[in-house]
């Protein structure tokens, strides 16, 4: 089991970055969340499987569609307190 935050840099808002994030992540089996961040990137936490998780980190570095990523920033991270996948409010 991992947990990783992460920050998404690019056109990555208004896209549907967020939503596509959190079905992705729930069809891995995936708990966390993502949100909108006020400087135009995306933050999202992936806690489950090693293996899912990077899988999850992977994606995002292509995103949705629209998107277009320049880089994904990587942290450790603990592990959400809440189950599920959340799609937050920006912060």
């Amino acid at each position: 089991m991992s947990s990783v935050r992460i920050v998404v840099h690019g056109r990555v808002q208004g896209v549907w970055f967020r939503a596509w994030t959190r079905d992705e992540a729930m069809a891995r089996g995936l708990v966390g969340w993502v949100r909108n961040r006020r400087d135009g990137t995306v933050e999202a936490l992936f806690a489950g499987d090693d293996q899912k998780v990077e899988e999850m980190i992977a994606l995002c570095g292509e995103g949705p569609p629209h998107a277009k990523v320049t880089s994904v920033e990587r942290f450790d991270a603990a592990p959400p307190d809440d189950e599920g996948f959340l799609q937050l409010p920006t912060l």
